[in-house]
């Protein structure tokens, strides 16, 4: 089925007035992941996502082992109430097994990571005994196993240590370090082309003539695909010129998964862009309830119909600069992710805040404000990171968070509390 088709399947779904949650939607309902595999070494994993479980070849811990600094001891040696007193006989050191035998009325130095002696089944910490000579005054009130890690307690032989679609951190690289893999089986690199649609702009390094202005939202694209971790192929500047642009979108359609341009999806600009992304593929424009970033294109080139699984996925964000990175950071970043064949995440997590500034909010749309979250006598607060407007680029560089304000939502007093998305793990 096309994705016309599908879209008009929906109930609710008017592309002249989408909301944030129906367009989030609709984009992860049509996405797979592109499943291809590749083995790479364990530190060249970093960022990856994992094809395949990882399973553990053998307990994690291997052996019981002992999780404190402390005295390993019998149990049944404890009285039942009132000190006890043992003797110390040696001394039991990690990597190392207690040679002696440990008998009525004995206990053992141990250190933590050691394995307990043969016949010791509890641990009692150094800092609750006292020693006199070689005697061991042990309080009253210790239970039997503590202080002892168990064999496989962390992970057990045979089992799942790490599933697919996990997102390789430096805690996974530490953890299948432990279970000695060299090498891993991740995703492929997901493969984006874009490029900058308008002939105001200037690429870096050429003088501005009058009129033009330099070409920012390349420069942001490519932060943002980087740090997702995608191979990225930077088309440049496209002039609006049909001939140039159609050339420009079949060759990134040949090259990569997904395509991101950036401008050109206005009403009023550039008439044959529209045209000419539906004649080389399926294209769906949707107006979206939001602000800033209200114009996107959505689908697929290189298939008419949609079907082609060579095809790849367009994303046509707006022109203003902020506009492109609250569209790349509300739609195209989860898709990404999806594409990569990381675990699908509702989102950015929301939290609240209380504005310390009166902010002007209609029903009918999503706001993104970019803002300033700040700490101070034990609450969050949230102010505005000065002028909102969607060309304003420093807005975003100032801010460390986005501001969100919900659909149906009106003007905010100072002291409501409002929803923000952190930029440290979005951005």
């Amino acid at each position: 089925m096309s994705l016309t088709a599908r879209f008009s399947c929906l109930s609710d779904y008017d592309p002249d007035a989408l909301s944030v949650e129906q367009a989030r939607a609709f984009i992860r309902s049509q996405l797979t992941p592109v499943g291809t595999r590749e083995r790479v070494a364990l530190r060249s994993a970093l960022g990856r996502v994992l094809a395949s479980d990882v399973i553990a070849p053998f307990n994690v811990p291997a052996h019981d082992n002992s999780a404190m600094d402390g005295y390993a001891l019998r149990h049944a040696d404890l009285a039942g109430s009132g000190e006890t007193r043992l003797r110390v006989i040696g001394t039991a050191l990690a990597g190392k097994v207690f040679a002696g035998a440990v008998g009525a009325g004995e206990c053992v130095r141990i250190m933590t990571g050691a394995l307990p002696p043969a016949g010791c089944d509890t641990v009692v910490i150094q800092e609750v005994v006292e020693l006199d000579g070689d005697r061991l005054i042990v309080p009253a009130g210790q239970r039997a196993g503590q202080n002892i890690r168990r064999a496989g307690e962390d992970l057990a032989a045979g089992k799942p240590a790490l599933a697919a679609g996990r997102v390789i951190r430096p805690a996974e690289l530490g953890l299948m370090a432990s279970l000695g893999c060299a090498e891993v089986s991740v995703y492929r690199r997901l493969r984006v082309a874009f490029f900058s649609t308008g002939d105001e702009l200037c690429s870096i390094g050429t003088p501005l003539a009058d009129g033009e202005v330099y070409d920012s939202n390349r420069y942001t694209i490519f932060g943002m695909l980087t740090r997702l971790g995608c191979e990225v192929l930077d088309l440049g500047v496209v002039r609006d010129d049909p001939a140039t642009l159609e050339a420009a979108f079949r060759d990134a359609a040949a090259a990569a998964d997904v395509v991101i341009t950036s401008g050109g999806v206005s009403v009023g600009e550039a008439d044959f862009v529209k045209p000419l992304m539906a004649q080389l593929g399926e294209v769906l424009f949707w107006k979206i309830a939001m602000k800033p970033g209200r114009p996107m294109a959505f689908g697929r080139l290189g298939s008419r119909g949609g079907g082609d699984e060579h095809a790849a996925w367009l994303f046509g964000l707006p022109g203003n600069p902020v506009a492109v990175m609250a569209a790349f950071y509300q739609f195209v970043r989860d898709a990404l992710q999806l594409l990569m064949g990381a675990d699908p995440l509702p989102g950015v997590p929301l939290l609240p805040a209380v504005s310390s500034v009166a902010m002007k909010k209609a029903p009918g749309r999503t706001e993104f404000q970019r803002g300033i979250l700040s700490h101070a006598a034990g609450l969050w607060s949230v102010r505005p990171a000065g002028a909102q407007g969607s060309g304003v680029l420093r807005s975003m560089s100032d801010a460390n968070c986005f501001i969100v304000l919900e659909h149906e939502r009106g003007p905010v007093a100072v002291g409501d509390t409002v929803q923000v998305q952190l930029f440290d793990g979005l951005v």
